[in-house]
């Protein structure tokens, strides 16, 4: 869907129900996935570790609580025994749809996760009579300079070579991603930009928005065997744009930190000379260096003709802005849930 923005999905009597399994159900944008596929009437099969969600602090039955009317099973996703005994069973379902990732994104996690499991969940998917996948990826892929984007193409390659019917969506920046640095302005302190926070820009997104669009995508032929990239409603914001109006938010004159996006990539490289001797190291320079990608890099189609970022080209969706929840934030009627690897 592209344009300007695109509403709700249809009610659920004018698509048949679809069996779906889903990875990645613990997530904040599989959980609101989860609940737009219940909506929705669709039977739902979610596959989740023994403890999940930030910190590993809930089991299957708090998550059956937390997200009623579908069904939990637990065992391990990169053991694919696992998948297929505990997960599958053994049992036929139409669609696999996964909001599986990586957690840090360093490269042993992201080819065990981003690449690894949802290999082996792709086939044993297609033993379990599946015919379609949906896969929610990112938009940082299309520039690819990290290992998770590496294991995350290397896996949508392998979807596309499938047979099956795909689609590939791949979001632009969430709103939770963007809201990290609430606390610290409710805490007197400046909003922090890389460079003068005018470097790069996002059309951000909300879950929900997000977990319609995933949705739709079990039903819209439009959407099927397509590479997806998406945004949420409104123009395209610089870091410095999303700072302003929060502080428009707060009633408060605008102030903000500047921090010269070299600095990450000076860590990560003597995180990376010392990662020779101290692996840990390594991981912690792979980090800095997926900071700086994101300080630098915007989240919008890139137009490789003409070498820039193209906010008219990136397409939209939804209903919600960044504004809209930020400000239900600071009222108190949303909260930020969010990794346990957040920067801010």
């Amino acid at each position: 869907m592209s344009g300007d923005t695109a509403g709700r999905a249809p009610p659920a009597t004018e698509h048949p129900p679809r069996r779906v399994f889903v990875l990645g159900a613990t997530g904040t944008i599989g959980q609101a996935t989860v609940r737009e596929l219940v909506r929705r009437g669709h039977e739902v099969v979610c596959f989740v570790r023994p403890r999940a969600g930030v910190g590993g602090t809930l089991g299957p039955t708090q998550w059956a609580q937390r997200l009623p009317g579908a069904e939990w099973r637990v065992g391990e996703v990169q053991d694919a025994a696992s998948l297929r005994q505990q997960g599958l069973r053994g049992e036929r379902f139409d669609v696999l749809l996964s909001c599986l990732a990586s957690r840090t994104g360093v490269p042993a996690d992201a080819w065990a996760i981003d690449h690894r499991a949802h290999v082996q969940a792709l086939a044993a998917a297609r033993e379990a009579g599946v015919t379609q996948v949906v896969q929610l990826s990112a938009l940082c892929v299309q520039k690819p300079r990290l290992a998770f984007q590496q294991a995350k193409l290397a896996y949508e390659r392998a979807l596309m070579a499938s047979g099956l019917r795909w689609s590939i969506v791949r979001p632009t920046a969430f709103f939770k991603s963007l809201s990290g640095q609430v606390a610290r302005l409710q805490q007197g302190k400046p909003f922090l930009v890389f460079g003068d926070g005018r470097l790069t820009a996002c059309k951000p997104i909300g879950d929900e928005d997000l977990a319609a669009y995933l949705c739709d995508c079990l039903h819209d032929p439009a959407q099927a065997d397509r590479v997806l990239p998406i945004g949420g409603p409104g123009p395209a914001m610089t870091p410095r744009e999303q700072g302003e109006a929060l502080f428009r938010l707060m009633g408060r004159p605008p102030r903000f930190k500047q921090v010269p996006p070299g600095l990450l990539l000076g860590i990560a490289t003597g995180l990376g000379w010392a990662g020779r001797v101290w692996p840990a190291a390594a991981a912690k320079g792979e980090l800095a260096r997926i900071g700086h990608y994101y300080a630098t890099e915007s989240m919008l189609v890139w137009d490789a003709e003409r070498g820039r970022y193209d906010a008219d080209a990136t397409p939209s969706t939804g209903t919600q802005t960044l504004i809209d929840y930020q400000a239900r934030l600071l009222a108190g009627q949303a909260v930020l849930e969010r990794g346990d690897h957040a920067v801010f």
